[in-house]
């Protein structure tokens, strides 16, 4: 029934059958026990089943579930949500527009940037991935993903990420350039300091709106609760998504609430969802934001990544990129790396790769991953590299 009557990604999915989750491990049919050292791609933050997230759910279910189109009516998830986020903002991010993912949140975001420069041209980093909608592909650099789906949106250039030479393309006709603070689908590439810096700094300059996606390095895996803190460079739009719902689908794109009410004139519903900001979502959001605070998640993220590359050591490993519980353990080729993923799992270990980094092996777990948890990852990653190159 899987492979007939639901829709497929790929001709090879990993056809395990999950039953359930609980903390940082996920269970098939057997009972076998993975440890989830993906996080479902950057989403279960919290590691599976927090407790206070299922009662929020479940206290907001017996009060009501979607009542209205997205802002119509207050909704106190919403409103408690937007203000939450808010408060961890500067103060020129402080309105939050609630969407369903973060593709969508992408494709709000160029809307908003056209609407507010009244420009068409926009700039993306290759390599970047921030969605698979039109809008979002369009800002997809590789054509293998692209060629099938034209026309995409036009007016769309790309520049190299952390590649200072190449922001000579921003000009006083670009509404946005859009890049993620760190590359995701890369493999995790940190930005450099040089780069923002130099990129806001062009920004300014032609009076461009940047837009940085934290949809996959937001809400904590770095440390920092977004990872733009660390780097002192504010944007205009922020994009969240994945981690933000706790579990639960959301996405966000965030301005300043003068930005933001360009969007209820000329057209007015300049922007509209029907379930975005759904109460259910909002109240587990909320409540996975409370739950990050008061299991102090962020406090250990740095020590966690130093075990994970003090452990991580063999001569086939080309070098370990990232930062924080956001890592990409390099291989020599994806033949390899898809030996030790697939030897991974049958020894209760579940990773992937990336999708524009096939030699790479993404660890990216709950940040309620134990220190023992991940002695036991590590130790089974190096052991089947030892198999697979012996």
């Amino acid at each position: 029934m899987f492979l007939t009557h639901q829709a497929q990604t790929t001709h090879f999915p990993l056809m395990m059958e999950m039953e359930r989750a609980d903390g940082n491990y996920l269970y098939d049919k057997n009972g076998k026990a993975y440890l989830d050292l993906i996080s479902g791609i950057s989403v279960s933050h919290l590691g599976h089943g927090n407790e206070k997230v299922k009662e929020a759910i479940k206290a907001q279910v017996d009060k009501h579930m979607h009542l209205m189109v997205y802002g119509e009516f207050i909704q106190n998830p919403q409103v408690q949500l937007c203000s939450k986020l808010a408060s961890f903002l500067p103060p020129k991010l402080n309105c939050t527009y609630l969407v369903n993912s973060g593709a969508e949140a992408t494709d709000g975001a160029l809307k908003l940037a056209k609407r507010i420069t009244k420009r068409s041209k926009m700039v993306a980093c290759k390599l970047a991935y921030h969605g698979s909608t039109h809008a979002a592909l369009s800002l997809n650099s590789e054509e293998y993903y692209k060629q099938a789906f034209r026309p995409l949106l036009p007016g769309v250039e790309f520049i190299g990420f952390n590649v200072l030479a190449d922001l000579d393309v921003i000009t006083s006709q670009t509404a946005c350039v859009i890049t993620e603070v760190i590359q995701g689908e890369a493999g995790y590439i940190p930005a450099t300091l040089e780069f923002l810096q130099s990129l806001r700094k062009k920004c300014d300059e032609t009076g461009t709106l940047l837009i940085f996606d934290e949809i996959q390095s937001g809400m904590g895996k770095t440390g920092h609760l977004f990872a733009f803190e660390k780097y002192g460079i504010v944007p205009d739009i922020l994009l969240l998504g994945k981690a933000l719902g706790a579990g639960m689908p959301i996405g966000a794109f965030i301005s300043s609430s003068e930005h933001m009410n360009l969007l209820a004139d000329a057209p007015i519903l300049g922007h509209i969802t029907t379930f975005g900001g759904h109460p259910v979502v909002a109240a587990a959001a909320l409540a996975g934001i409370e739950e990050l605070f008061r299991l102090n998640l962020l406090e250990n993220v740095q020590k966690k990544e130093q075990l994970f590359r003090k452990l991580l050591i063999h001569p086939a490993i080309k070098k370990i990129s990232g930062t924080g519980l956001m890592l990409a353990v390099e291989l020599d080729n994806f033949e390899n790396n898809l030996k030790v993923i697939q030897a991974c799992m049958q020894n209760g270990l579940l990773t992937d790769w990336f999708l524009f980094a096939n030699n790479k092996i993404r660890i990216a777990p709950p940040l309620t991953i134990t220190f023992e948890e991940i002695e036991f990852a590590s130790n089974v990653i190096v052991e089947q590299l030892k198999a697979v190159y012996a």
